[in-house]
């Protein structure tokens, strides 16, 4: 290692160590508890849209910009906006403008995976609190910086992780906690449902309504194609984190959630490839990824992830689900509908149903920018989460298995791995993030 390259990562390691502790940060109050929160919505598209509706629903809050570097997709937000409270919201494709608002409170970042980390820190930087749609961060490096900027700049910052706001949910995890299930050494997340082909194509000249540059961002610029957009984007290495990342991360964030670890894990393996799509996809369509801790206690646990997009068939009930798997029983959990616990032999002991409800993870936001408090889903957490993310990535990339330092945020002793937990940015781009 270069003695550039050694101060750097020493440098970067006791920053890990100094913010991985910081589980309740002292966050600052931007907003009183009677005012309205001035909103702006960047990315109202897709997800977006959902998200768009459920703050308007909120009696405190103000859209007052809408941004999206498609003219299609801005121009029917503005029209959301307008329809739905009286009030025009203005309208940028440049994120930058919302941030130069001084009274902007804060602001919903729904654009692809690899404008997460840069805008989010872009808002941290600029006074405003961000909820961040999940996966916090297109990779590992970024997901840290954004934890150290929240911290920085005493910013709430939500992860749009919604189960982490419901009531049914919160009560599973509660019992795991108290140990109804004696203690839990093994979580399971899995992820299978059918996925379409996104086929094979040439670049091609991006449509008129679509600023393709700035959507590129940060990113290394690519010529357009048409299976890139709209959501496809998530299948591409430069701008997505794979179904991982898109859809699994919720069953990860979840499934250590459950296990009660407050930090990295130490060990990865993964396995995996496109078994069935035979297109443009850079990710896996199937994929087994198996995950160790060291746990606090020192009781080593385990997580396993499993996924197939490929496979519209549900197991234990649910299509996308988990299973905690405790000395004294198990219990297991479809976010999107409930959870039942078991007994020794099977014995049903308690079970809860509920539906997801966007609108109380927007509530818990607001709410903890007007309090002070930590929300539901912080940022750390978000971390943690996409964290499994990127490493079940990399993992199941190189298909070897990778040793892991929770505190450094390193791969010891491999270089080709730790390449993978950063990025490479297009040179001179203003929303390269610093210190990457």
């Amino acid at each position: 290692m270069k003695p550039t390259d050694r101060r750097q990562f020493l440098k970067r390691t006791a920053t890990a160590v100094a913010t991985m502790a910081l589980g309740a940060p002292q966050l600052s109050r931007a907003v009183g508890a009677n005012d309205r929160v001035v909103l702006g919505m960047i990315g109202p598209g897709g997800h977006g849209a959902n998200l768009l509706r459920a703050f308007l629903a909120q009696p405190d809050v103000v859209v007052a910009w809408v941004c999206d570097p498609d003219a299609q997709r801005m121009d029917a937000a503005s029209q959301t906006v307008q329809k739905l409270t009286g009030q025009a919201p203005k309208t940028h494709k440049d994120m930058r403008r919302i941030f130069e608002d001084a009274a902007v409170d804060a602001v919903v970042i729904a654009t692809p995976d690899h404008w997460h980390g840069p805008a989010t820190l872009l808002a941290c930087e600029a006074g405003k609190h961000v909820y961040v749609e999940k996966p916090c961060a297109h990779n590992l490096r970024e997901g840290r910086l954004m934890v150290e900027a929240a911290r920085r700049y005493k910013r709430v910052v939500q992860v749009g992780t919604q189960s982490r706001s419901a009531p049914y949910v919160r009560q599973a995890m509660e019992l795991l906690h108290q140990g109804a299930i004696g203690k839990v050494l093994v979580a399971k997340a899995w992820n299978g449902q059918l996925r379409r082909i996104i086929g094979r194509l040439q670049p091609s000249p991006p449509p008129p309504h679509l600023d393709f540059d700035l959507w590129l961002g940060p990113a290394p610029a690519v010529p357009y194609q048409a299976n890139l957009l709209p959501g496809l984007w998530r299948w591409w290495r430069a701008f997505g984190t794979g179904d991982i990342g898109n859809d699994g991360v919720h069953e990860l964030d979840l499934a250590v959630w459950g296990l009660g670890v407050q930090t990295h894990l130490i060990r990865i393996t993964g396995l995996g490839g496109n078994y069935f799509f035979d297109d443009d996809q850079q990710f896996p369509d199937t994929q087994y990824v198996t995950y160790e801790y060291a746990g606090a206690d020192g009781q080593r646990r385990l997580l396993v992830y499993e996924q197939r997009i490929w496979s519209p068939y549900v197991q234990e009930g649910h299509e996308n689900g988990n299973a905690f798997y405790g000395t004294d029983g198990m219990l297991i959990l479809g976010k999107a509908t409930g959870w039942q616990l078991f007994g020794p032999r099977n014995v049903l002991k308690q079970k809860a149903e509920g539906r997801l409800d966007l609108g109380l993870h927007v509530r818990d936001f607001l709410d903890s920018i007007k309090t002070g408090r930590q929300p539901n889903a912080d940022i750390f957490a978000g971390h943690l989460a996409a964290a499994l993310a990127h490493l079940g990535n990399i993992a199941t990339q190189l298909g070897r298995t990778l040793q892991f330092d929770p505190a450094a945020e390193q791969i010891p002793g491999d270089a080709e791995a730790n390449a993978l937990l950063g990025r490479t940015y297009r040179a001179g781009h203003w929303a390269v993030p610093k210190s990457v």
